[in-house]
């Protein structure tokens, strides 16, 4: 007999802290549901191939930057001004999220240094508030280069594998 109070799994009606057999599966086809829906979706889009790859590059290139609370504004900013879907833009800046930015936004930083040609070590002791500030700005304009050109140059892989991607999906409906 256990004490009032305490929690025993072996009583009627207790649960038990083991997961469920199931519960791996059961979160692994949610998400398969999910990436279902989102490719339904983006099948039945009525826009043309252009416009759908033109939205994804413009969203890809605003998530190559560090601006976290602006990235969607800013890719459909962009969608508008390029005629692109700015659904699909805004689904664009997906490309950064808790899971990548660090390695992202790393690189981007080491693509705008090389670019620049800033040093690699930069010893952070014994510096003044004006040196503090200088190295600040450096980090700043190295990560906005390097963001600048990573996402040019994804906005473009994006735009021809979307576009090859989209007439494809379109000549499966016409011929389906």
């Amino acid at each position: 007999m256990t004490p009032k109070g305490s929690f025993n799994d072996n009583q009627p009606g207790a649960r038990s802290l083991r997961p469920l057999p199931g519960l791996a599966r059961h979160k692994r086809s949610k998400f398969r549901r999910l990436f279902r829906y989102i490719h339904i979706r983006f099948i039945r889009l009525r826009s043309h191939p252009k416009v759908i790859a033109r939205g994804l590059a413009a969203g890809v290139f605003a998530g190559s930057y560090p601006l976290f609370g602006l990235q969607m504004l800013i890719a459909v900013a962009i969608a508008a001004t390029i005629r692109g879907n700015k659904i699909i833009a805004a689904a664009g800046t997906w490309i950064s999220n808790p899971l990548t930015y660090a390695p992202i936004y790393a690189f981007n930083y080491q693509v705008g240094r090389r670019i620049l040609g800033q040093s690699a070590t930069t010893s952070l002791s014994n510096r003044s508030p004006q040196e503090w500030m200088s190295i600040g700005f450096d980090i700043t304009l190295a990560l906005m280069v390097g963001s600048t050109v990573v996402g040019l140059i994804l906005s473009i892989i994006s735009y021809y594998g979307c576009l090859r991607w989209a007439y494809h999906v379109k000549s499966n409906r016409i011929n389906g």
